[in-house]
């Protein structure tokens, strides 16, 4: 346990000579080491265009659509949950296909908002009728599953739909291609932005 040495004219201590970066919470309490660089390199790590670091995003993105699903439908569901249904899941829709664009593959400047959210769209329809179909099947081949297994089953098919959105969002609705004709989901994690630096926007 370090014990700092307390000096009228100088706030420095044993410690933070010994182990640069140490600081106190207070002067009878144990020493904390606080990392200099490591938040800002996860910070910039998380902004990159690595697939993790993606993948990441858009989940963040998914909870916040959610919740403002979840809003909305709590909002309108005077009007009956048909209706607070539907218009939460057109409004839900279009703020995640625009912050896909925006935030989680940073393709503001070559995709177009009506081509992200045609497309984005399309794919979120093609998703709700894939794991509708799977949960259908999975009703049909085994009707007596428990409540337990029904909530696995269902979460599984959410996340496999899930990850294929992700991937063909990333491939072909808001993905880039080199001059060579490499597919964004196979160029290297950090060419875009080496191209961003090296074009002065970034």
């Amino acid at each position: 346990m370090f014990v700092p040495i307390e000096r009228a004219d100088s706030a420095v201590t044993a410690p933070q000579i010994i182990h640069p970066g140490m600081l106190p919470t207070s002067a009878f309490t144990a020493w904390i080491p606080v990392p200099r660089n490591d938040f800002g390199r996860v910070l910039q790590y998380l902004r990159s265009d690595h697939a993790f670091a993606q993948l990441i995003r858009f989940a963040l993105v998914g909870g916040a659509s959610n919740i403002a699903y979840v809003l909305l439908f709590m909002t309108m569901h005077g009007s009956g949950p048909l209706v607070a249904n539907v218009a939460g899941s057109m409004v839900s829709t279009v703020i995640a296909n625009e912050l896909h664009r925006q935030l989680t593959f940073r393709a503001g400047n070559r995709v177009g908002g009506f081509t992200a959210q045609w497309e984005g769209g399309g794919l979120a329809l093609l998703g709700l009728g894939i794991s509708t179909a799977a949960l259908a099947g999975l009703d049909a081949v085994a009707p007596n599953l428990g409540g337990a297994v029904q909530a696995g089953a269902v979460l599984a098919i959410m996340a496999v739909v899930g990850g294929l959105r992700f991937l063909a969002l990333r491939s072909f609705v808001f993905g880039s291609t080199r001059p060579g004709g490499t597919p964004a989901m196979f160029r290297s994690p950090g060419a875009s932005t080496d191209r961003l630096r090296a074009r002065g926007l970034e």
